[in-house]
């Protein structure tokens, strides 16, 4: 039971079952990824494994995000998603934007009630988006096209970059106003030093001006593995700072993020680092910017 009075949604979380699809990274031992060591996380994490971990802080509603089924897993992972209870209450699967057939794809994975969006990630780190290619996306005309083709499906599209993108996302965005963007993990904040963090915020403040782009406030152990309220503090305010309540959300990334820290310690983090903001704000952060942006009443 949670005992926690607050309500929340937790905008970006993973499931998986390894004997309902192929998830390559799930399966590839002894490799190291952008985030750490996945060895830890390499086994199902079901429903029950999220519920388990969220006894204190349980989220009133949840957000699924595709993660790293190989292509032609991507619809069965959506299925079995949909299949599954009390959570999640949306899903954003993933496509292949950059090929011919994005229409087809998108469609498809539409029909599933619950799908609200799409990612196809553009920024990792950028060893791993060379070896992926995912880094000449943004050039791609069908991608393009097939961003324009999400506006009129009524999807949005969670955006995962790393801040030297952020200006080619930035003119790409602008050249498609209509599509709803929520950007993953803060934009990534690698670089922890002063200036780093100057450019960084630099790019979210750019990016902030889109009126059709989210931040959400997620994953952010991945940039500091061995963090302290202190380190993320910093981090979130200005997030919030930049983007404003209305268009700030926040995700646990679990169970990747759980490599670092328990599922509590990130809410009672988040908790700590919006006391100075009024309860509407709050609740706006917490609950009702992810309600809106993914369609959940």
């Amino acid at each position: 039971m949670n005992s926690n009075p607050f309500r929340f949604i937790d905008a970006h979380h993973h499931l998986w079952d390894l004997k309902a699809c192929d998830y390559p990274w799930l399966m590839a031992k002894g490799e190291q990824r952008f985030f750490g060591d996945p060895s830890p996380i390499q086994k199902n994490y079901l429903v029950s494994d999220f519920l388990n971990e969220s006894s204190q802080y349980r989220p009133e509603k949840s957000v699924h995000i595709q993660v790293g089924t190989s292509k032609s897993d991507s619809l069965k992972e959506t299925q079995w998603l949909q299949e599954q209870n009390p959570l999640p209450n949306a899903i954003v699967a993933f496509c292949d934007l950059s090929a011919d057939n994005y229409k087809q794809q998108i469609d498809a994975q539409k029909a599933f009630s619950k799908v609200k969006g799409i990612r196809q990630i553009i920024g990792r780190r950028a060893d791993e988006d060379i070896k992926h290619g995912s880094h000449a996306l943004l050039a791609n005309a069908s991608w393009r096209k097939a961003m324009i083709y999400l506006t009129e499906q009524d999807l949005s599209f969670d955006l995962q970059i790393i801040p030297p993108q952020v200006d080619a996302v930035y003119k790409v965005l602008q050249a498609i106003p209509h599509v709803k963007v929520a950007l993953c993990h803060g934009g990534s904040p690698w670089d922890q030093s002063r200036s780093g963090l100057d450019s960084w915020q630099a790019g979210l403040k750019k990016l902030s001006l889109l009126p059709n782009v989210c931040c959400k406030v997620s994953g952010l152990g991945m940039f500091n593995n061995h963090w302290h309220d202190q380190d993320l503090g910093p981090l979130i305010e200005r997030i919030i700072d930049t983007f404003g309540p209305d268009k700030t959300m926040f995700g646990s990334n679990f169970p990747v993020d759980k490599l670092y820290r328990s599922y509590d310690n990130y809410w009672d983090c988040y908790r700590s680092a919006v006391r100075q903001y009024s309860s509407l704000e709050q609740h706006q952060m917490f609950y009702q910017t992810a309600n809106n942006f993914y369609q959940m009443d």
